[in-house]
């Protein structure tokens, strides 16, 4: 096999930007399989240049004209870009493979712009496209291992890509770990939710740990699990195995039915300091928010003292919910939640619009079996620029009027007031309050409210929302031309157009 000069981009922004929250936060935000990659074509013999693009590079001038091979991982949102680059690189004479969420959610859309398109990946998969490292054009091809790999190189192996990325970040600097893939848990619109959960090597993290801990004063670990904590005794000793209690910060997304009081004591012992569970409904998924049958504003209540509990022992919370969801109906979900806010004035609530992403998960099915799925370009599909299913309770407008009330309500001065004095630690303090008056707060009101009064107003707009015209509306083509900068001008012909049936009919076929 000769030896190759590979490219690999981790597609952490769509585009690029000069918002301070992206130059804070942006190149913590790295994802670990490019890394992993990276790590296992070196060990191949193969020449390498990695790139963490965090929205602050130029692309064009960080890979080296002639590589071989350049590997993408992008999630659904970035695909416009990845589709772009995949063109100029091809231009070039490279040949492109592309992984990570918008290789599996939407395969068969990726394949008309990638050589390669991968599913699963593991060592084999990789190794398989070396060996070939060959030009699939029109339609690329798609690969897959049968399921996640056993194994993942450490952050010592992975150390030489992941430095770089730290260094672009000028004051927080997260470390992202792993230390299990899948979920047990069954969220219809998860991609996870299909995935068998599957701990990593124990042992391979306490060696990641002890390595950090000569790197850092204070390590800030970002932990990357779908669920941390299923396993919880076992990571916990890891932990407490590896380095000494309360020696490193810890940020985790987990679930309610995990944070016990005894469980987030251990947590805070070990410097745990964040974390994010997802409620995601008021009327259902009890099992992952440990509320069992019980829903509505009886939930609410109990969800509200379970998170008062969990802000004694961390001092960061951040709560998510999915607005949308076909047990919805009516004004009361929103009105639940702002009674949530008000019982549990300490957390930061994530909302999400409900989204479909290609097959991320078998629910997409019925949503398309029913003609609900709209074909947003991908662009905009980040769980809140746009929602791409057709709400089956609400209005178009009636649901945005409902959205855009609860979040000036979440986000008004007074709530800020409130979740500040609510929080005792200061960077946590004035992170709720940053993310309030940034485009996660302020910046989705004013979006909210621009797309509710081109429904009232724009016919067109309306129309595309309604299915009755296929039509993108200029607002959205002149929103990622802007964001797309000069990449724009590398995006394929219809690239901005995709089938939102394509996982229905693969199906059926």
């Amino acid at each position: 096999m000769r030896k190759l000069r590979i490219g690999i981009i981790d597609l952490v922004a769509k585009g690029p930007t000069r918002a301070l929250f992206a130059r804070v936060m942006n190149a913590n935000l790295a994802s670990i399989m490019p890394q992993v990659i990276a790590t296992w074509c070196e060990e191949e013999g193969h020449d390498v240049t990695f790139v963490c693009y965090t929205g602050f590079e130029n692309l064009v001038e960080e890979l080296p004209d002639n590589v071989d091979l350049v590997f993408i991982g992008a999630f659904t949102e970035a695909a416009q870009l990845a589709y772009a680059l995949s063109n100029l690189f091809r231009s070039r004479g490279a040949v492109t493979v592309i992984g990570g969420p918008h290789a599996r959610c939407y395969p068969q859309d990726a394949a008309k712009y990638f050589d390669y398109v991968l599913g699963f990946t593991d060592k084999a998969v990789v190794s398989s496209i070396l060996q070939d490292c060959s030009q699939h054009r029109p339609v690329g091809v798609r690969i897959a291992a049968n399921q996640q790999p056993a194994m993942l190189p450490g952050v010592r192996e992975r150390w030489k890509f992941m430095e770089p990325t730290l260094k672009k970040a000028p004051f927080i600097k997260m470390v992202p770990m792993i230390a299990s893939l899948g979920c047990p848990y069954t969220c219809s619109f998860c991609i996870d939710s299909t995935v068998p959960y599957q701990p990593l090597d124990f042992g391979v993290i306490k060696e990641d740990l002890r390595f950090l801990s000569k790197k850092f004063k204070r390590p800030l670990i970002g932990w990357h699990d779908p669920n941390f904590g299923v396993r919880f005794n076992e990571i916990m000793d890891a932990i407490e195995d590896a380095v000494p209690p309360d020696s490193f910060d810890f940020i985790a997304e987990s679930s309610l039915s995990l944070l016990s009081e005894a469980h987030l004591q251990r947590l805070k012992r070990n410097g745990f300091k964040a974390l994010l569970p997802g409620i995601e409904s008021w009327y259902d998924l009890g099992g992952k928010s440990k509320t069992g049958k019980t829903t509505g504003l009886e939930k609410v209540r109990q969800v509200a003292g379970h998170v008062n509990m969990i802000l004694r022992y961390m001092p960061y919370i951040q709560t998510n919910f999915v607005l949308g969801l076909d047990a919805d109906e009516g004004a009361e979900p929103f009105e639940l939640t702002k009674q949530f806010v008000d019982l549990a004035p300490g957390a930061f609530p994530g909302y999400s619009l409900l989204s479909a992403f290609g097959q991320a998960a078998p629910l997409n099915l019925e949503y398309q079996r029913a003609n609900r799925v709209l074909p947003f370009p991908f662009h905009f599909l980040n769980n809140n620029q746009a929602m791409n299913v057709k709400p089956k309770n609400y209005s178009w407008p009636g649901f945005y009027e409902h959205v855009i009330d609860l979040v000036k309500y979440t986000y008004s001065w007074r709530a800020i007031f409130n979740r500040y004095r609510a929080t005792d630690a200061m960077i946590p303090r004035w992170m709720n309050v940053v993310r309030a008056v940034s485009s996660e707060g302020f910046g989705r009101i004013k979006h909210h409210s621009d797309v509710r009064n081109r429904l009232n107003n724009d016919g067109q707009f309306r129309g595309y929302f309604e299915q009755e015209s296929s039509e993108l509306p200029r607002f959205y083509t002149d929103l990622a031309r802007k964001d797309l900068g000069p990449l724009w001008d590398w995006l394929p012909k219809g690239a901005m157009q995709h089938d939102p049936n394509a996982y229905l009919k693969s199906v059926v076929v």
